[in-house]
């Protein structure tokens, strides 16, 4: 197999590489003066099995236009099969008509990477598991709970948890950790007013004297989670975590999530951490590339990926 890494998120690449104990593919990913994108392949990739690393995240247009341009160079430069390996899918959380006259951009993407010349997806953790159904290709869709159930059994070994769903769209991902967990389980019911704005109107679940840990797919501006953070704290909670698949943490969510009563917040490094994330007080980082390795180690032995969880 061949691995290639565009640049959104170069070190996860170079870990993925590092767990299968292969070289990344040597490849030009530039921009010319005007911002065009370039890409040039710097080894022979015929009839090889070619896995192509990028999330398309901050700056998501030029991640996706390097995603893009990278696949068409290697179908062009006789591929075998190319899997676009997309830690995070970008536009996921438009995968429906929120209003009259709205794209589907979820869709949208589906179609521009199968295109492009994309054999195959990997993903991790989609927005919503349907998107699956938007690609007319093979789509692996993995999940981040075995990261993120191994590091809470180790810190809150024989603590009485309550796992927590931020609003009622999670609670499938929230009871399937409660249950490998042998945990409760509550919800948060919240109203959403406007676009990034959220407010707690109920708390379904007794959380008093409990450590609660909620989980989540993105956190973007973090309001949901600290304002879900303070409910918890104010019903009783001993004390909150929050374990998120993908920080986007945008704007001022980082001094946000700070200032917050949440103990720690926990992503992976689907995204690669800005400076703020890095020096947060209370914000870690868990990696999903032996997750990853092992996926694409499997799909490259044309092994099952499921039986990973």
């Amino acid at each position: 197999m061949k691995i290639l890494s565009c640049n959104s998120n170069r070190p996860l690449a170079e870990a993925i590489a590092a767990y299968l104990d292969v070289s990344l593919t040597r490849a030009e990913v530039k921009r010319f003066a005007d911002m065009e994108v370039f890409v040039e392949i710097a080894e022979n990739v015929r009839g090889e099995d070619v896995f192509v690393i990028q999330s398309t995240c901050f700056p998501a247009n030029d991640n996706v236009m390097e995603l893009l341009v990278a696949l068409d160079a290697l179908r062009r430069g006789s591929a075998r099969r190319i899997t676009a390996v997309i830690p995070y899918y970008g536009y996921a959380r438009q995968d429906r008509k929120s209003g009259p006259r709205t794209p589907i951009s979820a869709k949208l993407l589906a179609n521009l990477i199968t295109s492009a010349g994309a054999d195959r997806v990997l993903t991790i953790d989609l927005h919503a598991g349907q998107i699956q159904g938007f690609f007319d290709i093979p789509t692996d869709n993995l999940f981040a709970a075995p990261v993120f159930i191994e590091d809470i059994k180790q810190r809150y070994d024989g603590a009485k948890l309550m796992i927590v769903s931020p609003d009622v769209g999670g609670v499938v991902r929230a009871r399937s950790l409660a249950r490998r967990l042998d945990a409760d389980l509550a919800i948060i019911d919240k109203r959403r007013p406007k676009a990034g704005v959220s407010e707690v109107m109920n708390i379904i679940g007794d959380v008093n004297e409990r450590h609660c840990i909620m989980v989540d797919d993105i956190v973007d501006s973090g309001g949901t989670l600290c304002n879900a953070a303070v409910a918890l704290m104010n019903d009783g909670a001993l004390s909150v975590d929050a374990y998120v698949t993908h920080g986007v943490l945008s704007g001022g969510a980082v001094s946000r999530v700070a200032a917050s009563p949440l103990n720690s917040l926990v992503t992976t490094d689907s995204i690669p951490a800005t400076e703020a994330v890095r020096v947060a007080r209370n914000v870690r980082h868990l990696s999903v590339a032996p997750l990853l390795g092992e996926a694409i180690l499997r799909i490259n032995e044309e092994r099952s990926v499921s039986t990973l969880f």
